[in-house]
């Protein structure tokens, strides 16, 4: 399974134990039932039974939020029950969309231009620099006792950044490494980079996680695309057209 904002849906469904189907397309070729439910074509797609009729939600961020508050006696709750911690939680969630997964794309789809005197090595650094930024901003926003993001147990903040969290590996495959200090190296950022360490060590081993992520050779052909910068995804393209997520 390629597609990371699938993968967010997923892995709600699998932590919160709620039954499921799961049916993969091929998002370049959609066949005709997913265009029935969806005349748009948008993974991921879920299909929910609204008076006897089956009804269709779009966008991972919507349907998250909808499987939280639809199914609210499965454990775990992903969202907090506070109200201010619960828009506190959604301010870091849009970081994630608006913010980092943007910055991940130009990093993973830079390209050197002919004008470029050092064959792009200064605006490689400055799209690794954007990127690592924006992790440090999101770990800093971190509780700074418990492993996951708000605290003991995990929540949605987790569940919006883990599938390119677990993809990291992508930028040391194809863009020269990703450039987070070693252990004992990261300077002013060293107690940083140790939280982020511990956090994307619990989101690796988390079972949802590993049940949900492909093995690496299914994802290299692809993510070279990407890396080139051929890859024909609506992230790609709006990647290349200097928007944020489509």
């Amino acid at each position: 399974m390629f597609h990371r904002f699938v993968q967010r849906v997923w892995l709600a469904l699998e932590e919160k134990r709620i039954p499921y189907q799961y049916i993969e397309v091929n998002p370049y070729h959609k066949p005709q039932s997913l265009l029935t439910l969806n005349p748009r074509g948008l993974v991921p797609t879920l299909s929910v039974e609204v008076n006897g009729t089956s009804k269709a939600l779009y966008e991972s961020s919507v349907l998250l939020e909808y499987l939280e508050e639809a199914y609210p006696n499965h454990a775990p709750r992903l969202l907090p029950t506070d109200p201010y911690e619960r828009a506190r939680a959604r301010i870091w969630m849009d970081f994630v969309t608006s913010r980092i997964i943007p910055s991940f794309h130009r990093f993973l789809q830079y390209q050197p231009s002919e004008q470029d005197q050092d064959g792009g090595v200064a605006g490689l650094q400055k799209a690794r620099e954007e990127f690592l930024g924006f992790l440090k901003q999101w770990t800093k926003g971190m509780d700074h006792t418990e492993p996951f993001f708000l605290g003991k147990d995990i929540s949605l903040p987790d569940l919006f950044l883990a599938p390119w969290a677990v993809r990291l590996w992508v930028f040391d495959e194809f863009k020269g490494g990703l450039g987070i200090p070693r252990e004992g190296e990261g300077g002013e950022d060293e107690e940083v980079w140790k939280r982020w360490r511990t956090w994307l060590s619990v989101i690796q081993e988390r079972k949802s996680v590993e049940e949900t992520t492909s093995e690496k050779e299914y994802y290299l052909p692809i993510y070279k695309r990407y890396a080139d910068n051929v890859a024909q995804s609506e992230l790609a393209k709006a990647t290349r057209a200097g928007k944020g997520v489509p």
